[in-house]
């Protein structure tokens, strides 16, 4: 599925006097440095313009589960995200660049004139719109009781997306551990129980579902 571009319909040129407009802010960050630690609970909605990063949730024990990955032209920010940053850290994991905008400039009506303005304000509130969605669909997932119920949930949410029998990860299996909130041993013992039973094929990060989900 096509990821939104919050720039979808601007020019080079209008992007220039947009971050202008916003009074949007660029800041580069190095790999496995966190991004914004001392402005993370301010009202400001960050778009990372290159690079990639991860929102991480930090247990009491001092565990590190991945939340969220973040790629470029991702959202993230105390408007987006929906988390509460004493409990989690962004951490770029490779060099990255972030644009961050004050909330109440976004949503400042005087801007309203500026066509690549609200182009811009229909793709942002579009994003949010899938990631409400991908999180509404997460907690479906994150509710089934047992690993094999999460894993075929998850499958059943990616085949109702795409309509394809082909799954691909975009990261690793660690990481679907992680969304899923299951122990990685226990996962990869449940898939080869699933790939035995003829529910899967697993090819690397691609999985092939030998069934139809009935969604």
């Amino acid at each position: 599925m096509k990821m939104i571009n919050p720039f979808d319909g601007i020019s080079e040129l209008q992007k220039t006097k947009l971050i202008k407009l916003l009074r949007a802010h660029i800041y580069k960050f190095n790999k496995n440095e966190e991004i914004l630690p001392t402005s993370k609970n301010e009202n400001i909605i960050c778009i990372l313009l290159d690079g990639e990063a991860s929102i991480f949730n930090i247990s009491y024990n001092g565990e590190e589960y991945i939340s969220e990955h973040l790629y470029e032209n991702s959202l993230f920010g105390t408007y987006v995200s929906g988390i509460d940053y004493n409990e989690y850290q962004i951490r770029a994991i490779e060099p990255s660049t972030v644009l961050v905008i004050p909330y109440k400039d976004l949503v400042n009506s005087d801007n309203v004139e500026h066509r690549y303005y609200n182009l811009f304000l229909r793709n942002v509130f579009e994003i949010i719109a899938k990631k409400l969605r991908d999180n509404n669909n997460r907690i479906k997932v994150l509710t089934r009781k047992s690993i094999r119920e999460k894993l075929l949930a998850y499958f059943e949410n990616s085949y109702k997306v795409s309509r394809s029998k082909y799954i691909y990860l975009e990261t690793n299996f660690k990481d679907l551990a992680d969304y899923l909130s299951i122990n990685k041993s226990a996962m990869f013992r449940e898939l080869r129980n699933l790939k035995d039973e003829r529910f899967i094929k697993v090819d690397g990060k691609r999985i092939t579902l030998l069934y139809t989900p009935n969604v």
